[in-house]
């Protein structure tokens, strides 16, 4: 079953597609402007644009990741948490990671205002 595309999922997608394309910008304009954005590769969070920026940058010199959003699973206060197909490769091609993960945002405004890696939930809500 599928959820009807909100204004938050649209967000979301386009925020994905940014990234995937290496689109810095574009992401970074789908974000507040006090975001909070966890360094999934290196631990701990980054907070503001300029420094999902510097993260990023640093990120795609490493590694090459690739997230496709699955489902989005609306939650309660402006969150809603996405299980995504993400394929992280090394800059020779070669697969590190092929994996489902959970990225919960929380929206503000009509910006994401954070995201967190999350478990996804064992149970099938399916968006």
């Amino acid at each position: 079953m599928s959820v009807k595309p909100t204004p938050e999922i649209e967000l979301l997608r386009a925020a994905y597609a940014a990234f995937n394309a290496r689109d810095i910008d574009a992401a970074l304009a789908r974000m507040t402007p006090d975001v909070t954005w966890p360094r999934a590769f290196k631990g701990g969070f980054v907070r503001g644009p300029e420094e999902v920026r510097a993260y990023w940058t640093e990120q795609w010199s490493e590694i090459n990741p690739h997230v496709e959003p699955v489902t989005f699973h609306p939650e309660e206060a402006g969150r809603i948490l996405v299980d995504v197909h993400q394929v992280v490769r090394d800059l020779a091609g070669a697969v590190l990671a092929d994996e489902h993960v959970g990225h919960r945002f929380t929206i503000a405004q009509g910006l994401i205002q954070a995201m967190e890696v999350c478990p996804l939930p064992s149970s099938g809500h399916t968006a």
